[in-house]
């Protein structure tokens, strides 16, 4: 029997991770990515009487993986936060999923640990940009405002991390990243005792330096930008610190008839990038060859 686990490379997939394998030790194999890579599943080749974990990654954008996993009879536990559409019944599959959107995955691990680890959960709350679900955490464990800070900022250090189209740009894979958390069983010790997190911090740190170093500007009554930079000057400032600058790009290749097609293709382009669901817009398929047309007149 195999055991796997399948999680989102933030800092939610990775706190999750770590609270299931404080509780429940075991060495399994891992499968991850950056935060934006979601069809994490289809990358798993998992038989009969196989173990799968799956963390903080959408059901609804692995649907048919998890299907065909469930038909070879491996057994899926799965925790999330995200839309996740018709949960599939089957009884080799274990989900915990809540789509609130006051709560992430590591909240609802905390939840099936009982709060074992629940300074872990605050991390995860804090990166994924739940202040109020992680301070409402950390009022129950009695943190003072130093600890806090220290969680939120090791929280933003995770995330961070995350973001990039690949592997290759990430500072730290996902799945090196877990196995260095894997030592520390509290997250202040981790904070204090790992150098990947000086490093994490150095790296988040220089990138806020170059963003607090771009002149100010304004927007003009016309849209123009105003300033002592150019708009292509933001946007390289923006592109050096990882961010992916998303201008609304009018297509038609998908042949719009009216306005609102081009606006809704533009909307579902950016909820899209943003991993929300959206039915304005088919999810584009590839390039097809047309049929060929016959000799003209005919």
């Amino acid at each position: 029997m195999r055991r796997i686990d399948v999680f989102n490379g933030d800092a939610d997939g990775l706190c999750a991770l770590h609270q299931i394998r404080l509780a429940e030790p075991a060495e399994t194999e891992l499968v991850t990515g950056p935060k934006r890579r979601i069809e994490l599943l289809a990358e798993v080749d998992a038989a009969a009487g196989d173990d799968l974990t799956v963390l903080d990654l959408s059901l609804d954008r692995n649907r048919e993986a998890l299907a065909r996993l469930l038909a070879r009879g491996a057994r899926v536990r799965w925790f999330d936060h995200h839309y996740a559409g018709a949960i599939p019944s089957h009884s080799l599959l274990d989900a915990h999923i809540d789509a609130s959107p006051t709560t992430c995955t590591s909240m609802l691990v905390d939840r099936h640990v009982k709060g074992r680890f629940r300074a872990w959960a605050v991390v995860a709350a804090f990166g994924d940009a739940l202040p109020d679900a992680a301070h409402a955490l950390a009022d129950s464990l009695g943190l003072d405002v130093a600890s806090r800070e220290t969680l939120r900022s090791l929280g933003e250090d995770l995330n961070y991390n995350a973001y990039g189209e690949t592997e290759a740009d990430l500072l730290v894979p996902p799945a090196t990243l877990y196995r260095e958390m894997r030592g520390f069983a509290d997250p202040f010790d981790f904070d204090r005792g790992a150098a990947v997190v000086r490093a994490l911090r150095g790296a988040r740190g220089a990138d806020m330096r170059i963003a607090l170093a771009v002149p100010p500007y304004r927007v003009g009554a016309r849209g123009d930008i105003e300033g002592v930079i150019s708009e292509r000057d933001i946007i390289r400032a923006l592109a050096e610190m990882g961010a992916v600058v998303l201008p609304p790009m009018p297509a038609f290749y998908n042949r719009p008839k009216e306005l609102d097609d081009i606006v809704n293709h533009t909307i579902a382009r950016v909820l899209d990038r943003l991993d929300v669901p959206q039915s304005l817009v088919g999810e584009w398929q590839g390039t097809r060859r047309r049929a060929q047309a016959g000799p003209p007149g005919v």
